[in-house]
Formats: C-alpha cells, sequence, structure tokens
C-alpha cells in the first residue's frame, strides 16, 4: 500500500451527495483506491431537493492514529 494517496489526494475525505446508486458507486471507488472508512454515515433531508443526502467520511490508512497538524 502507497504511504500516501494517489493523484495527490487528502488523506482525509468528506464525500456527499444525494443517498442514491451514483454516491454508493462514488464510496465504492474510493474504497477500491485504498481507503477505509472513519465513523458512520450522515444523513439529512434537504427540502429543497426533496431528496436525502447522505455524508461519509474516508481515511487513508497511514493517517490513522497520526498527530493532527493545523
Amino acid at each position: 500500500m502507497q504511504a500516501s494517496p494517489p493523484n495527490d489526494l487528502p488523506r482525509y475525505r468528506l464525500i456527499t451527495g444525494k443517498d442514491d446508486a451514483a454516491f454508493c458507486r462514488r464510496i465504492s471507488d474510493i474504497l477500491a483506491l485504498g481507503y477505509e472508512l472513519h465513523g458512520s454515515p450522515s444523513l439529512t433531508y434537504d427540502p429543497q431537493q426533496q431528496c436525502v443526502i447522505a455524508g461519509q467520511a474516508v481515511v487513508w490508512p497511514s493517517a490513522k492514529g497520526q498527530p493532527q497538524h493545523g
């Protein structure tokens, strides 16, 4: 496994979007790159779009347990 994510992607990502098959495919693609789920997904309802919005945090495995700077 690479020490850092490919394509200069960040170690931590919060993926959000309409809770549908496309969102699930995005998460699946990110997991296939080597990211791991971080915590539980979040859901909220967007009354303007009249749909459920999902959010899922993912981390690059080497980022776990690393001190946070900033």
